[in-house]
């Protein structure tokens, strides 16, 4: 599998997969068995970049299943730094039976701290290869959080460090005040983002002024202009949206603009003899931008049609026709 690097750092950047492999599910509603394979088939075909999180599992993850799930597979198999695992930490819930929208455990620095013991104990790991702040600490302190991640990164806890769901001027914040500490900074940024362009005006409760978790033109204008900067590309695919007539697309994909670019998705892929998954996830990895789809799976014919997507080559015209769609 191609390889793409992320971080700058020569101490601390590392080459990772083309193709992520997310494990949300795995550890709970993906069995064990089943997870262990997807895992087994994944690195067979060359995957080295998986992630996960503190808060995937039941109860809003207080029991941290899939990183519990993770780290027994990566002991079983004598799995080393040849695969880079990525975990996040602030949005768990900050007790059971809550969750992250109304109590969040936030970016504080004792949070940071005992998240990132907890993570590692969980993974089996004495290090954590990418560390993301998972979702935006409204009333957190950004110096609090900036020199509470970089003190990871200097204990050598943590190597790169990444964000996702920020507005992209918290982002430029953070990574203003780390660079004039002179402390590492935010290298990595994880959104969602596929072919289908979602609202930007829908709110909810989370953040009721619109979707901050989608890589619109700000986010993917900041990793234009911000050399170095990698995009990893989390629910690519729309959870089987693009190819499931029970797993309809959300509101938020309610306008004109939708209908244009599926009717050119599925054009581009009647052409190709590909299915839309495929041609989505080729469509990224010929990107202009430093994209990186992450994509979770729960069968191996799911893994195997994404795996396949890698040696799908579209054509100049393809891609000039799908990206001018409106």
């Amino acid at each position: 599998m191609r390889q793409r690097v992320i971080g700058t750092d020569p101490a601390t950047r590392r080459e990772v997969s083309v193709l992520a492999l997310g494990t949300m599910l795995m550890g709970w509603r993906t069995d064990e068995r089943t997870s262990f394979a997807l895992l087994d088939r994944y690195v067979e075909a060359g995957g080295t970049f998986i992630d996960t999180s503190n808060n995937y599992g039941t109860d809003g993850g207080w029991n941290g299943e899939s990183e519990i799930l993770l780290g027994r597979w990566l002991r079983s198999r004598g799995v080393g730094e040849e695969i880079t695992v990525a975990t996040k930490l602030g949005a768990r819930p900050a007790s059971p039976g809550t969750t992250y929208v109304e109590n969040r455990e936030g970016l504080s620095a004792k949070v940071i701290t005992e998240s990132t013991e907890r993570s590692l104990e969980r993974l089996g790991r004495d290090r954590i290869d990418l560390m993301y702040a998972h979702i935006e600490d409204p009333g957190g302190d950004v110096q609090e959080t900036v020199e509470a991640l970089a003190e990871q990164v200097r204990a050598g806890t943590v190597d790169l460090l990444g964000v996702s769901n920020h507005p992209s001027w918290r982002v430029e914040r953070a990574r203003g005040v780390a660079a004039a500490s002179g402390l590492p900074g935010y290298e990595v940024l994880q959104y969602q983002h596929s072919y289908l362009r979602p609202r930007t005006d829908m709110g909810d409760a989370v953040c009721p002024d619109g979707n901050i978790g989608g890589a619109g033109p700000d986010i993917l204008t900041y990793v234009r202009f911000n050399e170095g900067l990698a995009l990893v590309a989390y629910t690519p695919l729309l959870s089987g949206a693009y190819v499931r007539e029970d797993k309809p697309l959300s509101p938020d994909y309610d306008h004109p603009g939708t209908r244009t670019r599926l009717n050119v998705l599925r054009e581009v892929a009647e052409e190709t003899g590909a299915t839309p998954n495929q041609v989505v996830l080729a469509w990224q990895l010929g990107h202009e931008l430093p994209i990186i789809p992450l994509a979770g799976v729960s069968t191996l014919a799911q893994l195997e049609e994404n795996l396949a997507a890698l040696d799908l080559e579209l054509s100049r015209e393809q891609r000039t026709r799908m990206d001018a769609a409106q």
